[in-house]
């Protein structure tokens, strides 16, 4: 396939996201995050714990490891099981989020085969990649070889009439209406059989 394939439109969408690296928990740290979630001071965090505050600052400055009683008082101070100081807090969610694209103003990346609308381009770490696409291929030889990459697909014909090619699979006929969601790391195509171009929904994971 020339220009853009499905394998570039989701680096592209993946690249707005940046990749976080996993980092060692900071007993230390955690503490000190814990505490102040609850709008704790180091003395009311040492009193509800049962230790001395100089011991809770020595903790949270990462200059004494404590024991497993200390650790036990801790937790039980902060109202978590033990495991919880040493669990990373989950990652924040931004709620609420929203992206509306109006009918032909999604960002468009045609090729040979296909051309792509990516849709709701605004947000960024997105966990999952729409885009309409317009069907242009009529057969098999039009592409260079299978399309594959990471992730799921879910795909939904909007007009027209296609068949959905998979490598391991019959080819299947697929008009207005029908849907399909497969493993994207295993080869596919389509093409359409209408006499227009065909149209359809596809909605990529990104995680």
């Amino acid at each position: 396939m020339q220009g853009k394939d499905p394998k570039t439109l989701i680096k592209i969408a993946r690249a707005s996201g940046g990749e976080e690296l996993g980092e060692a928990l900071d007993l230390g740290v955690r503490v000190r995050e814990l505490r102040k979630a609850r709008n704790w001071t180091l003395e009311q965090a040492a009193s509800q714990a049962g230790l001395a505050r100089s011991t809770l600052s020595k903790i949270e400055n990462g200059q004494m490891s404590p024991t497993y009683e200390a650790l036990k008082k801790l937790a039980t101070g902060l109202e978590i099981s033990v495991p919880q100081l040493f669990t990373p807090p989950e990652k924040e969610q931004v709620n609420g989020r929203m992206a509306v694209t109006k009918s032909g103003e999604g960002n468009a990346h045609a090729t040979v085969t296909y051309e792509h609308e990516l849709l709701a381009e605004t947000l960024t770490k997105k966990t999952m990649l729409p885009y309409r696409a317009r069907v242009r291929a009529r057969s098999m030889e039009e592409f260079d070889g299978w399309v594959r990459h990471d992730g799921e697909e879910f795909l939904y014909v909007l007009t027209g009439v296609i068949h959905l090619y998979t490598e391991f699979y019959e080819p299947i006929e697929m008009r207005r209406g029908d849907s399909a969601y497969y493993d994207a790391t295993m080869g596919h195509n389509v093409v359409s059989t209408s006499d227009e171009d065909a149209l359809i929904l596809w909605v990529t994971s990104l995680a």
